[in-house]
């Protein structure tokens, strides 16, 4: 995928993560059984529960890395608790966040508590878990560049967001019913920023009811 390089600059480490993000989408293309492009993404729910799976490519150390873990995402109105397993279902790390604080807590460790749930993730676990965003980007919502409401659906799945996310939603499952329909898979990249190297995030979530 990224190759293993220590004397690579971050421009190329940078490069790296975009092709590797790009070649996630280009994956993505084959699926089947797409919902109809002009199907709208179900209603907002402010209780949620999913699950799913992150596929994430970024930096530590100044070298590219990569991981892939199993979630639970829980939000309950502005809480959100969100637990990182393995792929065999070993706890990496169970996270809490509400609008005062964050808390991350792993096994053998004190908890982590800071206001910043962007910092501690990075702290802790080497890349940037956008929690504030992904209360949205799971359900087909994003906040775009000027601070425009966007609405995903199949015929319109790409947006640059207000903190500079490049999101394509690039399959879909529709609802009981076949109503309306939720994201099935997204893929997230972002350059470096002031808590994170270059990163890149494959999102694909279970289905739902």
């Amino acid at each position: 995928m990224i190759g293993d390089n220590a004397g690579m600059t971050r421009s190329h480490l940078s490069h790296g993560l975009v092709l590797a993000a790009a070649g996630l989408l280009l994956a993505g293309c084959a699926s089947t059984g797409a919902p109809p492009p002009n199907l709208p993404v179900a209603a907002y729910r402010d209780q949620v529960e999913l699950d799913g799976r992150l596929f994430v490519n970024f930096e530590k150390d100044g070298k590219p890395d990569t991981l892939s873990v199993k979630f639970n995402w829980v939000q309950q109105g502005q809480k959100v608790d969100v637990s990182l397993a393995t792929p065999l279902g070993q706890t990496v790390a169970r996270i809490s966040v509400t609008p005062q604080s964050a808390t991350l807590t792993q096994s053998d460790r004190a908890p982590l508590v800071a206001q910043d749930i962007d910092g501690l993730t990075v702290e802790a676990l080497g890349w940037s878990l956008p929690v504030s965003g992904l209360r949205d980007w799971l359900q087909g919502y994003a906040t775009a560049a000027g601070g425009k409401r966007f609405t995903a659906s199949p015929g319109a799945n790409s947006v640059l967001t207000a903190d500079g996310w490049q999101l394509t939603f690039v399959s879909w499952q529709e609802t009981a019913g076949g109503a309306s329909a939720r994201p099935k898979r997204i893929d997230a990249t972002r350059a470096a920023s002031a808590h994170s190297g270059p990163l890149a995030i494959r999102i694909v979530l279970d289905a739902q009811g």
